[in-house]
């Protein structure tokens, strides 16, 4: 059984830890990582979730088990869903929802589709991606609403950084 931390609004943690898929309780939260991988072609790297994951196109992310940080998770959930081994990607981002603090995560690194070895009990398929090929797929509903949202993100980031 997997174990999450609980963390108080000031993201520090609680000492508390629940299973995965139990109720997080009132006034706390649990930790969602997210990743933007982006090659030299400007293209970023997109996975289609299997059917009990959602069944669309979204980025690599998911939660920190107990006792990782931030960073850890990330590099935990790249990893076992893709077996890319990745050293530090930039924090370009925090966000906190109702019950969720979300780290954002942006990695330039080429990496060879060929040799990804998904999990296949969360990814179906992977593939890389320009930004209007990711809008196009948004559109057409195809694309994790929530992720496209924190593209978005990452996307206002990097033409920060240009500037």
């Amino acid at each position: 059984m997997e174990y999450r931390d609980l963390y108080n609004s000031n993201r520090v943690k609680t000492g508390e830890k629940i299973k995965k898929g139990d109720i997080i309780p009132k006034d706390k939260y649990i930790m969602v990582v997210v990743i933007f991988i982006e090659n030299d072609n400007n293209e970023f790297l997109i996975q289609k979730r299997s059917i009990d994951k959602g069944g669309k196109w979204a980025t690599t992310g998911g939660h920190p088990k107990s006792g990782e940080t931030s960073l850890q998770g990330i590099i935990t959930e790249v990893n076992e869903e893709l077996g890319i081994k990745i050293k530090a990607p930039i924090l370009f981002k925090q966000a906190r929802g109702k019950d969720t603090l979300c780290d954002l995560y942006y990695l330039k690194q080429n990496v060879d589709i060929n040799k990804i070895k998904i999990q296949k009990e969360e990814v179906v398929e992977i593939k890389w991606a320009n930004a209007k090929e990711i809008t196009l797929l948004m559109e057409k509903n195809e694309f994790n609403k929530g992720h496209y949202m924190m593209f978005e993100d990452c996307l206002k980031y990097l033409n920060e950084q240009k500037k």
